[in-house]
């Protein structure tokens, strides 16, 4: 059984109470903990019984917020701190990277480079980036939610940074979508576990 609406399979018997007829006839009343639809229905196969929201029969990647799609695209990096006397933005120097993952609320980031240590990285700091799409650039304010140091044999390391979009502009924010609609429509979700 599934949600009528939003086509979740996360379905529980619903809370009120049911009449003697809709008893009779086997029907019942569902409620879907994915987007809290009420719904009348029949379980033919008597499974769907009440239970606590966090329980799930979905896959971790169908409850996010917005779909992620795998990407390599080319980008600047830089630290962001907001200025004690003026309160504006002040970046430090441009890192290259690249966007490894993206998604209209957030990206993942990877760099190689000393010029970001881990106190720069921190859960909460902010960074300026710039992802170069196919169909234009487009500059955002990000907020880091995790930081790794991938150390290479070779040399030099590497830092992957996971954030989420704090800041952007609009025409930004409409070309991010564009690009993550066309992604939707030819590429399959990242992330299906």
């Amino acid at each position: 059984m599934q949600c009528p609406r939003c086509k979740s399979l996360r379905i529980q018997l619903g809370y009120k109470d049911k009449s003697l007829l809709v008893r009779l006839a086997g029907g019942d009343e569902f409620l879907c903990n994915n987007c809290g639809l009420e719904f009348k229905s029949f379980d033919s196969s008597g499974k769907v019984k009440r239970r606590p929201a966090r329980e799930s029969d979905e896959s971790l990647a169908s409850r996010r917020r917005a779909p992620r799609y795998k990407a390599h695209l080319p980008a600047s990096i830089s630290r962001t701190e907001k200025d004690a006397v003026t309160g504006k933005l002040v970046r430090s120097k441009v890192s290259r990277g690249r966007c490894e993952t993206i998604s209209r609320l957030g990206l993942a980031l990877s760099f190689t480079g000393s010029r970001f240590k881990a106190e720069h990285l921190k859960t909460g700091s902010l960074l300026f980036v710039t992802i170069t799409l196919p169909n234009g650039t487009v500059d955002a304010v990000i907020t880091t939610v995790a930081h790794q140091r991938v150390e290479k044999e070779e040399g030099a390391g590497s830092w992957f940074v996971r954030g989420s979009i704090t800041q952007m502009s609009e025409s930004d924010t409409t070309r991010l979508f564009s690009y993550l609609e066309k992604r939707g429509n030819e590429a399959p979700l990242f992330g299906e576990e």
